[in-house]
Parts: C-alpha cells; sequence; structure tokens
C-alpha cells in the first residue's frame, strides 16, 4: 500500500534527531519564544521579519490587517485554490473579487485581474500553487501602477525559486504554512508572516498574542507558535533541500513517463526550482479522472472552485467568468509525491495511469 505522506518512514530517518530534540524541549525553562526559528527563517530568505504564528491563515489574515484593507474594499484573488486564499479576505470584511487562472500554471490570470479591477481594489492575493513558481513580473508592475498591495500566498510553495527569485520574497507581505501536508510540516501546523516593513511586523507580532504591546493595546488573536512545533519545523528544514531533490526526481520520472498520454502535465520553465507540493495531472473529462482517483486512492486539489463553495452563497463576493478554474476543479488529480516514496510504489502510479488509456 502507497504512503501518502512518508511521515513514518522520515521519522524512522531521523529519530535520533528527534529524541534529542525533545529531551532538549523538556529543559527549556521558555516555551514561548520562537525568536531563533523566526530569524533563522528570515535570513534563509533574505527578508528583515519573519513573525511565526500559528497557521498560515492567520498569517494571511494579518497580511491584509497591516494594510488597513476591511469593509468597502475589494481584494483580487484566485478562484483555483484552497478556500484560506479567500477567507482570510472575508475575515477581514473586504470583498473577494475572484479571477480565473491560466491553465498552464493554475496562477491567477493577469487578463482576467485587470478585467476585475475597481477602484475599491486594494490588494491581490497571488498563490503560487501547487509549489510551481510562474514570473510575476506584470503582475508586480500592474501592483505599483495601481497602488495596491501584493500579498504573496506562498504556502505550499517553500523552497521554490524562479530564476534565483525565491518564493516568499515578492509580496509587500507573504506567509508560508507549515500545515501536515507541507514539504516542511509542524506536528501542529503552523504558519509564518514575513515582510521588510517595521511598522507590520510589530503590528503582527502584537495581534498574535491579544493585541499585547505595552500592554493589551487593541483586539487581537491568540495565534503563537508551539515551541516544540517551531523546533521540529527547524530541524525539518535542515533537510529541506534533500528532500526536494527526490521529490524532482520523482516529478521528472512521471513527466517521462507520462509524456505521450493524454493528459496535461504542470507546465515548467527555465531557471525553475519547482518544490513539487503536489504533482497534479490534469485529463481529457471527469470519467478518466474517477477512474485513476478510484484505482490510486488519490486526492483532488481542488474539487470545486471556491466561489462555489457554500459559504459564498451568503457572503460578497464578485467573481469574473471562471471557465478555467471550473475546468481545472473538474479534471485535476494529485498523484502521489513525497521524499520517501519507494520505487516500487513510483512504478505502481505510473502503471495505474497508463492502464487507464
Amino acid at each position: 500500500m502507497i504512503s501518502y505522506n512518508g511521515w513514518d518512514r522520515e521519522y524512522k530517518e531521523n529519530k535520533e534527531s528527534y529524541l534529542a530534540l525533545f529531551d532538549n524541549f523538556m529543559c527549556q525553562a521558555n516555551y514561548e519564544d520562537c525568536s531563533s526559528f523566526e530569524d533563522s527563517f528570515a535570513d534563509y530568505l533574505g527578508r528583515k521579519h519573519a513573525v511565526s504564528v500559528s497557521n498560515a491563515t492567520d498569517a494571511l489574515y494579518f497580511s491584509l490587517l497591516v494594510h488597513n484593507i476591511g469593509p468597502g474594499d475589494e481584494v483580487l484573488v484566485s478562484d483555483f485554490s484552497w478556500i484560506s486564499t479567500a477567507s482570510c479576505i472575508s475575515m477581514t470584511g473586504a470583498t473577494p473579487v475572484f479571477c480565473d487562472i491560466k491553465l498552464d500554471s493554475y496562477h491567477i490570470d493577469l487578463e482576467s485581474m485587470k478585467k476585475m479591477f475597481s477602484n475599491k481594489t486594494k490588494a491581490v492575493v497571488y498563490t503560487h500553487l501547487f509549489g510551481n513558481m510562474t514570473d510575476t513580473t506584470e503582475i508586480e508592475n500592474f501592483c505599483k501602477q495601481k497602488n495596491i498591495a501584493l500579498i504573496e500566498d506562498a504556502a505550499q510553495s517553500l523552497g521554490s525559486s524562479l530564476n534565483g527569485v525565491e518564493a516568499g520574497t515578492i509580496g509587500d507581505s507573504s506567509s508560508f504554512s507549515f500545515n501536515t501536508n507541507k514539504v516542511i510540516a509542524g506536528i501542529n501546523g503552523g504558519g509564518i508572516y514575513l515582510t521588510d516593513d517595521d511598522d507590520h511586523a510589530n503590528f503582527v507580532k502584537k495581534i498574535r498574542r491579544h493585541g499585547k504591546g505595552k500592554d493589551f493595546e487593541f483586539l487581537g488573536n491568540n495565534s503563537r507558535m508551539y515551541f516544540l512545533n517551531a523546533e521540529i519545523i527547524n530541524l525539518r528544514f535542515q533537510n529541506m533541500l534533500k528532500y526536494q531533490e527526490k521529490r524532482q526526481e520523482i516529478a521528472e520520472k512521471y513527466n517521462n513517463a507520462f509524456a505521450d498520454l493524454p493528459v496535461h502535465l504542470q507546465k515548467t520553465t527555465p531557471n525553475l526550482e519547482h518544490n513539487w507540493h503536489k504533482y497534479v495531472v490534469r485529463f481529457e473529462n471527469k470519467e478518466i479522472r474517477k477512474k485513476v482517483k478510484k484505482s490510486l486512492s488519490a486526492s483532488i486539489h481542488y474539487e470545486v472552485p471556491i466561489s462555489n463553495n457554500s459559504m459564498y452563497r451568503m457572503l460578497e463576493h464578485r467573481k469574473d467568468d471562471c471557465h478555467n478554474s471550473k475546468l481545472a476543479s473538474d479534471t485535476v488529480l494529485s498523484l502521489p509525491i513525497h521524499a520517501w516514496l519507494e520505487n516500487e510504489e513510483i512504478e505502481f502510479v505510473i502503471d495505474t495511469l497508463k492502464s487507464n488509456f
């Protein structure tokens, strides 16, 4: 049976390091100070500030708040992503404006953004979906011309870079996730907020702790990262590139094996370091996907566009004609990929997919 996350295998490989980490943790006097982890993470990406929080949804939500986004404002966002990409906008009281995607990358389409822009637009939430990256130069220029914030949802793209530019270094604010399905995972999730703005960083440091500065200055959240979680993330972070190379090897095997099949593979570009958080294929129709999904017990990311979820029947929003987003939701499938897949498991995935054509 295929292992779909490899956690047990990763633990056995690094068991002694985990036991030493836990022993050290139990001798700590301060269970709240994650500053060492934050500093090393900021240094890795070359950003001035990294602020750890409970999850990436909070990091995105705080990213909007630091730009004073709230009721009466609009934020452009992809209609094809995890729900948090848009729900954080609704949490502020602002209106998500759903834009279509480009099918070759599954990333938000600039032409759709231009079409849906209004004088109420205050920001764009840009997601590097499935760990892929594409050139954001035109989107960055669009945001500058319109004087709106570029908020980078890099939740899935830790370790990815394009032309030497790391995911998480592009936006005015950016965030990563350490949820249990990410390439670097915490034991109970976690997220991190990044910025080069001192005031924004200080605000997030306060709001994650009930608005506490000199005293409790404003209404905040309880969104601090658990210290042991930070230590485990930091340990796994040390092996990130090694494990990323393994996923890249598996992705290359898949790409070669599926090149002549009637499936759409995720387009990659030169000078791209893809972390392959997800390996996503797109079929010609739902029926073929259904057969392959059943054979592999594989997952779909994402089965409906965000705006088609029941919550947006009640919550205010606007949307483009998101035809590509609907097509992707109807036909994509995520194949197993992680650093501990064994050769026979990889061959099983390849043979299973081929047998359905």
